[in-house]
């Protein structure tokens, strides 16, 4: 069994050796898991670039016509049917400039990638953090999103991380709470669609019948 030198600079030496690559090596699996996890990223956000415009597209012509038959009536009525169609634009309006901005983040994914790792290194707990990358694989297209919502959910970071990240332009967008106001969002624009359809129909039906 080997025994510490007797020599204090060098047994110093061999411990700064032994610390620095271990850190290397913590370094490097950091570094890997964000160029893995922004691979996934990038992929599943460039998947549901027409399927999330599509939910716009869908919903777009009904809060449209929401409005123009609140604005045209006459009544609490009409107010109270634009004040709904203003409601579903002001939705459909956050849905739309954030899918914008998710998109921007990963239109560069070696970029997306250096910013998730300094955004792991930022927690202070590298090993944990770099976990919540390794473990998103196992999701698709938006799906990707909320269980990395879900997994931050159950790291423990510093007070003042999100604070950091808030000023890293692309990771910000998948971590908290960025993270979490993307998928709630994506949940609304979804139901948005079939209630906007609904009210666009009761409405033009209670002009119809001359109700409003």
């Amino acid at each position: 069994m080997d025994t510490p030198s007797k020599d204090p600079g060098r047994w110093s030496s061999q411990v700064n050796r032994a610390a620095h690559e271990a850190a290397q090596r913590i370094d490097d699996t950091t570094g890997e898991s964000a160029q893995r996890a922004a691979v996934v990223i990038t992929s599943a956000v460039r998947l549901m670039r027409w399927p999330t415009a599509a939910l716009l597209w869908l919903s777009g012509p009904f809060i449209i016509a929401t409005i123009m038959i609140g604005w045209a009536a006459d009544g609490s009525m009409g107010w109270v049917i634009l004040g709904l169609g203003l409601l579903m634009a002001a939705v459909a309006g956050a849905f739309a400039v954030r899918r914008n901005r998710v998109l921007h983040a990963v239109a560069d994914p070696e970029v997306l990638a250096a910013e998730l790792r300094v955004m792991v290194n930022l927690t202070g707990r590298t090993q944990q953090a770099g976990a919540v990358f390794r473990d998103i694989t196992g999701g698709d297209g938006w799906r990707v999103l909320g269980r990395l919502r879900g997994l931050w959910r159950g790291a423990t970071l510093p007070a003042t991380w999100v604070q950091q990240v808030g000023e890293l332009p692309r990771a910000r967008y998948f971590a908290p709470p960025k993270i979490g106001t993307t998928v709630t969002l994506s949940v609304a624009a979804a139901w948005l669609v079939p209630i906007s359809i609904v009210v666009a129909a009761l409405s033009a039906i209670g002009a119809l019948a001359g109700s409003i």
